[in-house]
């Protein structure tokens, strides 16, 4: 019988190894060389922003946004969302996309940025970067750059890099 309850929280710093194991399962050693897996190379997650599924005493599925500049605008880098191979197709991806969507809005954040499926992320407010907008430091298919703008945010522009720079950190507060 497949496990049907299941329960979204905020990540713990106890669930690291876990949500690490699911990475490697989904996404196998070649994760590293990705460009998006490059960029959140030594940039830790937003913990506000990064959430899990728990099913029972296992965690099914995770999400992490973290900091990134988009030029000079302070933004996110959503990824990845994991979903252990046994808890596919159950809602669990789009339920934790859902939750970390508006937990960004609510925290006020104004641009999310993904390399992903446009069919699977449109329905959760991400369009297609018009080429050579939004430029990352490594290969990226353009047709995969996808950017969700938040809080009547306008679309940014310019290089991305991890973490955010401190001249953007102090003109947000």
């Amino acid at each position: 019988m497949k496990q049907t309850s299941w329960v979204i929280r905020t990540e713990h710093p106890s669930d690291t190894a876990t949500v690490e194991e699911l990475q490697a399962e989904a996404f196998g050693p070649g994760r590293f060389a990705r460009t998006a897996f490059r960029i959140r190379e030594n940039v830790p997650h937003r913990e506000d922003l990064s959430f899990v599924v728990v099913a029972g005493s296992s965690i099914a599925a995770s999400i992490r946004l973290s900091p990134i500049m988009i030029g000079e605008t302070r933004a996110l880098l959503l990824g990845p969302l994991t979903v252990s191979p046994d808890f596919k197709n159950r809602g669990l991806g789009k339920a934790l996309m859902r939750t970390a969507m508006e937990a960004a809005e609510a925290a006020g954040d104004k641009v999310v940025l993904l390399v992903g499926d446009a069919p699977y992320y449109g329905p959760f407010g991400f369009a297609q970067v018009p080429f050579g907008k939004i430029t990352l430091p490594g290969p990226v298919d353009p047709a995969r750059l996808l950017v969700a703008c938040l809080n009547d945010a306008d679309m940014p522009e310019g290089a991305v890099h991890g973490g955010w720079d401190e001249a953007a950190e102090a003109a947000a507060s």
